[in-house]
């Protein structure tokens, strides 16, 4: 489809930029996008909810509790449905479980942003210049029972993102960073209740810690990764042999430092960087001399206290996420979620909805996406598609 380089920059800035006033930038933002859709149609949720094949994007230490030895799955997201049709997310996973204790699992994701024509001019009749960015990332991890309801895995990805446009001297070049996560899962035997049996879960999983990356290796250039701390919990309602419901809560925070000085509603607001009384374009270009200069491992860090606004500021820079899902015999699945992030840090509020189907070793699953808030989700009215095989033993879940 014929794009331009305006439309190029649209995508990555004013569609997540619209209505904020403070928000958290960072580099490759992809990686923090739901890519399976049974996550997707509990609305972004999976650190605590029970074990499957995406569970490497979610927390990868679910793994050592998988009932199934191999697993295998295939996603596909469109996104950005409205304006174009060629820009999407793909991502393949695979996992083996070795024995009653451990797991590996490793999985590919893409980017990719279709065709873009570049003209010199805005002559319409110039042969215009096509250009095809695109970001990926490969990662693999490791999970290990460390008792027989807790288990912790570690992780380690590579990362790509092909988006500088290269001039007549063609000088454009990849940026590539790596990161490591570190994640946990709890889940407890089957409890019987009055009326039902139940089952609890809980999981952490801090994502995407590595240096920074750079288009040109210059500070000026320098973007943090997306690295971010999740945290959920879980309860599963078995009611009979057949039905079960399971109900999950997610917190997640980016574990990037907030800008001490943003431009909002036709002025600059923050911190007095120069200690003049005033807040302007001179501390601006203070703060984001300063901001340029933090490394990425001190950020972590920083990233609890810094928000300008204080405490407060900062409890809107964690989002929040409730997902329901109710199995049939775990061949049918229906779900449901809730998404929401303040107006001031994104402002990202959406309902979703989906479902999955399993006949024998294959499960498909399907999501929708529907904005509650007043800025349009780049996911608006999309379709996510997730196809899963599985084979080989089964393992008890204790």
């Amino acid at each position: 489809m014929k794009k331009t380089l305006l439309l190029f920059i649209c995508l990555f800035i004013i569609s997540f930029a619209k209505a904020q006033e403070n928000p958290i930038t960072t580099g490759v933002p992809f990686l923090l996008v739901a890519a399976d859709a049974r996550a997707a149609g509990m609305a972004d949720n999976g650190v605590a909810s029970s074990a499957d094949t995406f569970s490497q994007q979610w927390n990868p230490a679910k793994y050592a509790f998988a009932l199934d030895k191999q697993g295998f799955s295939i996603s596909y997201t469109p996104y950005l449905t409205d304006l174009v049709n060629d820009i999407s997310l793909g991502q393949l996973t695979y996992y083996n479980r070795l024995n009653e204790r451990s797991a590996f699992a490793g999985s590919f994701r893409f980017f990719g942003l279709g065709n873009i024509e570049l003209r010199e001019t805005g002559d319409p009749n110039e042969i215009p210049r096509i250009v095809s960015p695109s970001e990926f990332a490969f990662d693999g991890s490791y999970s290990l029972k460390l008792s027989e309801k807790f288990s912790m895995a570690i992780g380690a990805r590579y990362i790509n993102s092909n988006l500088k446009v290269a001039s007549d001297a063609g000088d454009a070049s990849s940026a590539s960073s790596f990161a490591i996560d570190v994640a946990g899962f709890f889940q407890s035997e089957e409890v019987a209740y009055n009326d039902f049996n139940g089952r609890w879960r809980a999981g952490f999983n801090i994502q995407n810690l590595g240096p920074k990356i750079s288009y040109d290796n210059t500070e000026f250039s320098n973007n943090f990764l997306p690295a971010n701390l999740k945290v959920g919990t879980g309860f599963d309602f078995i009611l009979d042999d057949y039905n079960k419901v399971a109900l999950n809560v997610e917190f997640n925070k980016l574990l990037v430092p907030t800008p001490q000085v943003y431009y909002s509603n036709g002025g600059y607001e923050g911190v007095d960087m120069d200690g003049d009384g005033n807040v302007d374009s001179t501390d601006y270009d203070l703060a984001s001399e300063e901001y340029r200069s933090i490394g990425w491992f001190s950020g972590v860090f920083q990233s609890f206290t810094d928000a300008p606004g204080g405490f407060s500021e900062e409890l809107k820079e964690i989002t929040y996420s409730a997902g329901a899902e109710y199995l049939y015999q775990d061949s049918f699945s229906m779900r449901m979620g809730y998404f929401h992030e303040s107006p001031d840090k994104g402002a990202r509020q959406f309902f979703s909805l989906g479902a999955g189907f399993k006949y024998n070793v294959v499960k498909v699953d399907v999501s929708y996406l529907f904005s509650s808030g007043k800025v349009k989700n780049p996911l608006e009215n999309t379709l996510r598609f997730s196809l899963t095989f599985n084979f080989g033993d089964k393992y008890e879940e204790y």
